[in-house]
């Protein structure tokens, strides 16, 4: 098993390019997988994990409802916003300035073949993260990703996540909001669920600016010690 992870920071980059790249990212694992099985092999799969943060765009889980985006789409471009219909679970949401996105891209066989275990592994790292912020999150019964206050009409999400996944190949994965305009939520009805809001880090902390870099490194610690993996520079 191969428990290093290989992890690239890209910056603010298109969604439709890194979506791209992931599945490239993410082929990849499933031909090496195909080709050990074909012919008897046990050549290493690899693991990705890609931070990266995009221009206004909304997606569209396979399972969504379209009328889950409240605005056309001229009004799209007058908010310099993009949509994407894609391929993973969950409904609709927004990515944007001020938001960190985390796509690992894992072969959960190099670590375990659960994806409940995985996605609760993913929540359970913004819930750590939060933590050293003095901010108590959790989960909300059925719904997937990080919430303050789940059981109480105070609920508000922090961090949204969908993923898709093959042959234990992942690819997808959340959406903490760091410093995120939160206006632009108002433009859908965020994962489809009705009634609940939607938050950030440096609301919750009541400053203008939380340093990114900071949140970043403390995602990674706990990432890390959670799937047990040690994160690593790509290799060609």
């Amino acid at each position: 098993m191969n428990r290093n992870i290989e992890f690239v920071e890209l910056g603010q980059r298109d969604y439709k390019e890194i979506w791209e790249y992931q599945e490239k990212l993410f082929q990849g694992i499933l031909d090496q997988k195909i080709a050990n099985r074909r012919e008897g092999t046990s050549k290493a799969t690899k693991n990705h994990l890609l931070f990266v943060e995009h221009p206004h765009v909304y997606t569209l889980g396979k399972s969504g409802d379209m009328s889950h985006l409240l605005i056309n789409e001229e009004q799209l471009g007058l908010k310099n916003a993009t949509f994407y219909k894609i391929n993973r679970g969950g409904d609709i949401t927004y990515h944007g300035p001020g938001q960190i996105v985390g796509y690992p891209i894992l072969d959960l066989e190099n670590f375990f073949s659960d994806i409940h275990k995985y996605l609760r592994l993913l929540e359970e790292t913004i819930i750590l993260t939060l933590e050293e912020y003095g901010i108590i999150a959790g989960r909300s019964k059925g719904e997937t990703g990080v919430w303050l206050d789940s059981d109480t009409p105070f609920a508000r999400k922090i961090c949204a996540m969908g993923v898709r996944a093959s042959r234990w190949v992942t690819m997808h994965g959340f959406a903490f909001n760091v410093n995120t305009d939160l206006g632009y939520f108002d433009n859908i009805i965020p994962c489809g669920i009705k009634g609940k809001a939607v938050t950030s880090l440096n609301v919750e902390l009541g400053v203008k600016e939380v340093p990114v870099e900071e949140v970043k490194q403390k995602i990674k610690k706990h990432f890390s010690a959670l799937f047990e993996a040690e994160l690593v520079p790509p290799t060609p």
